[in-house]
């Protein structure tokens, strides 16, 4: 079902604040962030893209922008900088992002064209940034394995999604392991989310669905929606049941009324808590 609809031009960053109770994505080439409270729609508008945050209490969240990270007011809008990542490259902007079960924030940056080899991957943890991936053409679908020990990443332009051992402080160690490979099927995995049991939570661009994949990398279950561009999935809601999903418009010729809009699915699996960014 539609839970918003508002089009966005490319939905992307959706999550479920727990302590406001209430949905968060963004439309980056729109410059917006959205939401509802108690059912009426809410919006903040930026003067550059932003594309993805984590919540740092319950009227602050840590937003990556196309110059950075900023600390994000939602009581009045304000952006204030907390460290400047690509701000001086033009050809670049932010992308996926989603908050470590240590308190860090991982975030990546791609062409603003999808040029390849322009992304990137990093993470901020407690007033540090580091470059983590480098490089990567378009860098999606972060997220976490329940006990924090798994990062899980793709390059949605390679069809490939990887995973990563962590240590104690949500550091990478080791090598990389490919766990998806879904060049052969054509699917673009975007963003993601894990759910409770570990399950990998997919949307894929291009294919007006979220699949999710067990740990031995088989699909178990395909839900759809109605925009062609699914592009992000975030569990939410009471016991966390629910699954939001922001679709795109962009790069569709005469999109009709389905399109970038922002979908609602009831899909009897259960999510994580989105943790809290230490700053």
């Amino acid at each position: 079902m539609i839970h918003d609809t508002r089009q966005c031009q490319l939905g992307e960053g959706a999550f479920w604040h727990p302590e406001r109770q209430q949905f968060f994505w963004f439309d980056i080439k729109g410059r917006r962030l959205l939401s509802q409270d108690k059912g009426k729609p809410v919006e903040c508008r930026f003067d550059r893209m932003a594309s993805a945050a984590g919540w740092i209490d319950r009227d602050r969240l840590l937003v990556a922008t196309e110059t950075g990270l900023a600390v994000l007011s939602l009581a009045d809008g304000s952006l204030t900088e907390v460290a400047k990542v690509e701000a001086d490259n033009p050809a670049t902007r932010s992308n996926d992002g989603r908050a470590d079960r240590q308190g860090g924030f991982w975030f990546s940056t791609m062409g603003r064209n999808g040029e390849p080899g322009l992304g990137a991957v990093y993470r901020y943890f407690r007033g540090e940034v580091r470059k983590l991936v480098d490089p990567i053409t378009i860098p999606n679908a972060l997220c976490f394995s329940p006990d924090g020990g798994t990062v899980h990443y793709a390059d949605t332009d390679r069809s490939i999604v990887w995973r990563q051992g962590l240590d104690a402080e949500g550091w990478p160690v080791g090598e990389r392991q490919v766990y998806l490979d879904l060049s052969a099927q054509g699917w673009s995995p975007d963003g993601a989310a894990i759910d409770a049991d570990g399950g990998f939570c997919c949307a894929v661009w291009g294919q007006g669905a979220v699949m999710r994949f067990d740990a031995d990398g088989k699909r178990t279950h395909h839900w759809t929606v109605g925009g062609r561009h699914s592009s992000c999935p975030a569990f939410g809601g009471p016991g966390l049941t629910q699954l939001l999903v922001t679709t795109a418009l962009d790069g569709i010729e005469d999109p009709d009324e389905a399109q970038g809009k922002t979908y609602m699915l009831d899909t009897g699996v259960t999510g994580l808590p989105e943790p809290r960014v230490i700053l």
